[in-house]
C-alpha cells in the first residue's frame, strides 16, 4: 500500500464516521424501545427524507427573494412547519402526527407557492413537489389510503394552478431562472420520489426475503409432520383428506423393557436414547421408501404403500425392519444397556387420513393396523414376527421360519413366521431360529 493510498484512506475514515454518526442520529429521532422493527424503520426514512428537503426549501426560497420575489416566504413557511413537526415529533414519538404534517405541508406550500408565482409555468413546476404527498402515504399508509391522497394532490395541484393562472398575476421573473427552477424541481422532486421508492423497495425485498425464508421452515416443519402428498393436499384444500389403501404394509417396532430402565435413568439419558435409535430409524424409513407414521413412547410405527401405494410394499417394510434390527443390535449406547428391539409386520388394506385442527395427524386406522401391532406386542425380543399375509408377499424373495399358532387378543389363533433375511443373504440365513414345536402356543402379554 503506497503513502498516498494510506493518507487518502485516513482522509475518509472521518466522513464516514460523521455519515454514520449523523444516519444514527436521525434514526434515533423520535425512536421508542416499544417499536416493532417495521415501526422503527418507518419513522428513521420519513426523519431522513423529511431533513433532505429542509435545505432544498431554503435554497429555493433564498433564490425567489434575491430575485425580489415575496413568493420567496412560502419556503420558508414550509420549513418553519417540517423543522417544527420534526422538534414536536422528538418529545412526543408520535409517528402518525409527523407523518400526517409532512404531508400536509409538502402538499399544500408547494402548490401554493405555484399559485402565487402566476400559475404553472411561471413557477418553474414547483408544484410538482406536491406528489411526495401521495408518494410518502403509498410508502407509509395503506393503498387504500395513498389513493386519497392522490387524489388530494390532483386536486390541489389543479385548482390551484388554475387559479394562480386566472387570479395572480405572473411574476416577473427572468426566463433564463424559470427554466432553471423548472429543471431543478423536476431533478429534485424526481430524486426525492425515486430515493423513497428505492428504500421502500429495499425493505419490501428485505420483507419478501424474510417471509420466504419463514415460509420454507414452515415447509419443512409441514414435511416433518406430514407425508409431501398430504401436506400439498392440505394446503390446496380444506376438506377432509381420507383415502383408502387396498395393500399395505404397517410396521411397529417396540424397545424392550425400555419403560423400567427410563425410571431408572436421568430424562435427558432417556430422551438422548431414544432421540438417537429414532433418528437412525428415520433415516432408514427414508432410505427404503417407506412413511415414518408416529411414536408412541417407546415405539415406532411406519407403513409402505402409503400414501403413495407400492406394489412390493411388503419388501420395503421387511428391509426397514431387518435394518432396524442390525442398527439396534450394533449400536453401542444401545448395546451397553442391553436392550433389544421386538418388530411386527402385517399387510392388507388400510383407511389413512389427517386429524386434529392444530397438532396434525397422518394416522392409519384399519384391521391391519390393529393386527401389526400385536404381532409386535406378541413378538419375540430381537425378532421380526409377521403374519401369513406378509409372509405370502415375501416367501420368494426372503428366509421366513414358522413360528407356530399363537393366540393373540382380540384375533384368536392366528399361524405367525419369523422373517430371518434374503434368501441371498447367507449370513442372515444362518442366524434363523429352529421352528418351534407345533403344539407350543402363546398368550397375549407374554
Amino acid at each position: 500500500m503506497t503513502e498516498e493510498t494510506t493518507a487518502s484512506t485516513f482522509r475518509n475514515r472521518p466522513r464516514v464516521g460523521w455519515i454514520a454518526k449523523g444516519a444514527a442520529f436521525l434514526a434515533g429521532i423520535g425512536a421508542d424501545p416499544q417499536d416493532d422493527e417495521e415501526l422503527r424503520q418507518k419513522k428513521a426514512l420519513l426523519v431522513l427524507l423529511a431533513v433532505l428537503i429542509l435545505p432544498v426549501s431554503l435554497v429555493w426560497g433564498s433564490l425567489y427573494l434575491g430575485f425580489g420575489s415575496p413568493v420567496g416566504l412560502v419556503p420558508y413557511v414550509y420549513f418553519a412547519i417540517s423543522l417544527g413537526s420534526l422538534v414536536v415529533f422528538a418529545r412526543t414519538r408520535s409517528f402518525h402526527f409527523l407523518l400526517v404534517t409532512q404531508l400536509l405541508d409538502i402538499l399544500f406550500t408547494t402548490t401554493a407557492g405555484q399559485m402565487l408565482v402566476g400559475g404553472f409555468l411561471p413557477s418553474g413546476g414547483v408544484g410538482l413537489w406536491g406528489i411526495l404527498a401521495p408518494l410518502g402515504a403509498l410508502v407509509f399508509l395503506e393503498v387504500r389510503q395513498a389513493v386519497r391522497w392522490f387524489g388530494a394532490f390532483l386536486l390541489v395541484f389543479l385548482l390551484l394552478g388554475l387559479a394562480g393562472e386566472v387570479l395572480f398575476s405572473d411574476a416577473d421573473l427572468p426566463v433564463g431562472f424559470t427554466s432553471t427552477m423548472l429543471a431543478l424541481n423536476i431533478v429534485g422532486a424526481g430524486s426525492i420520489a425515486f430515493t423513497l421508492l428505492a428504500v421502500f423497495a429495499r425493505q419490501r425485498n428485505a420483507a419478501l426475503m424474510a417471509l420466504r425464508i419463514e415460509q420454507e421452515k414452515s415447509e419443512i416443519l409441514l414435511l416433518n409432520i406430514l407425508p409431501r402428498p398430504i401436506a400439498e393436499r392440505l394446503k390446496a384444500a380444506t376438506q377432509t383428506i381420507a383415502d383408502h389403501f387396498d395393500a399395505t404394509s404397517i410396521l411397529f417396532a417396540d424397545v424392550v423393557d425400555f419403560t423400567p430402565l427410563s425410571q431408572r435413568l436421568p430424562p435427558v439419558e432417556v430422551v438422548g436414547i431414544l432421540d438417537q435409535l429414532f433418528s437412525h430409524f428415520d433415516a432408514l424409513v427414508e432410505r427404503h421408501g417407506l412413511e415414518k407414521v408416529k411414536t408412541i413412547g417407546d415405539c415406532y410405527m411406519a407403513a409402505a404403500g402409503v400414501p403413495n401405494p407400492h406394489p412390493d410394499h411388503a419388501r420395503k417394510a421387511a428391509l426397514l425392519a431387518l435394518d432396524m434390527r442390525d442398527v439396534v443390535a450394533t449400536s453401542a449406547v444401545v448395546g451397553r444397556l442391553g436392550l433389544e428391539l421386538r418388530i411386527g409386520i402385517n399387510s392388507g388394506p388400510v383407511v389413512a387420513g389427517v386429524i386434529g385442527t392444530k397438532r396434525f395427524l397422518y394416522d392409519l386406522w384399519g384391521d391391519a393396523v390393529n393386527t401389526a401391532s400385536r404381532m409386535e406386542s406378541h413378538g419375540t425380543p430381537g425378532e421380526i414376527q409377521i403374519t401369513r399375509e406378509t409372509y405370502e408377499l415375501l416367501k420368494d424373495e426372503f428366509v421366513c421360519k414358522p413360528r407356530g399358532t399363537i393366540l393373540v387378543k382380540g384375533k384368536g389363533r392366528m399361524e405367525t413366521w419369523y422373517l430371518v433375511g434374503p434368501r441371498s443373504d447367507d449370513r442372515r440365513t444362518e442366524r434363523g431360529i429352529e421352528p418351534e414345536a407345533p403344539a407350543a402356543h402363546h398368550q397375549d402379554g407374554e
